[in-house]
């Protein structure tokens, strides 16, 4: 569901545990151009706030306006900045074939309190309409890389009534192979472009976006 302001607002879930790697190189390429664009960009970085793994208690489902969760950590204010944004943007280095530790805790939390389906409330989707861009770097082939996050992904935003536009990837060749590269750099920026073209134009409800390096 847009926000209030003409602005669109993106917030970005940053996975990766490292400020200065591969993924949050090409994701400050990503936010410059946004921000460049007229998009306000928050930009969270996981591996800094206490996310405590849901138990799947069910608390959260009674709640019908709010997060609900019983647990008092950094995840509350992660829900107060996803359900402000209206395109959010989990971005991760893929590890074993999935997000890294901290994405999937904060996945799992914001499925449960963001959709309340087992409780007293039935059907009710706190982000129904939601843009969800991914961001991703791998090792393997992309395709084998990032398949198990993508697939897995297109199924929560199916289930959570969000709006799936696509994704970024960009494959790191190997140690003592240098990462960034002009077309690596230049893909970040396109897939910023559409992005937000896809916020503030016609074509909301367009085929996913593909900006996919090798």
């Amino acid at each position: 569901m847009p926000s209030s302001s003409t602005m669109p607002r993106v917030c970005i879930l940053a996975g990766s545990p490292r400020k200065n790697g591969n993924t949050a190189s090409l994701l400050r390429l990503f936010s410059e151009e946004l921000e460049k664009r007229g998009t306000a960009v928050e930009y969270i970085r996981l591996h800094e706030k206490k996310i405590t793994p849901c138990i799947a208690c069910r608390t959260c489902q009674n709640v019908a306006d709010a997060f609900g969760c019983p647990f008092d950590d950094d995840m509350q204010s992660v829900f107060l900045s996803v359900r402000a944004a209206d395109c959010v943007v989990p971005a991760t280095p893929i590890y074993s074939w999935y997000c890294t530790g901290p994405m999937k805790a904060a996945l799992d939390r914001l499925v449960y309190g963001m959709n309340k389906y087992y409780g007293e409330i039935k059907g009710l989707s706190l982000w129904e309409g939601k843009t969800v861009a991914l961001f991703t770097t791998c090792g393997y082939r992309i395709e084998t890389g990032t398949g198990p996050f993508r697939t897995g992904m297109i199924n929560y935003c199916r289930h959570s009534k969000l709006k799936y536009a696509g994704m970024f990837a960009a494959r790191d060749r190997g140690y003592g192979v240098p990462f960034m590269t002009g077309e690596k750099a230049a893909g970040a920026v396109e897939f910023a472009a559409q992005i937000h073209s896809r916020l503030t134009g016609p074509d909301k409800d367009a085929e996913p976006i593909s900006v996919l390096v090798e």
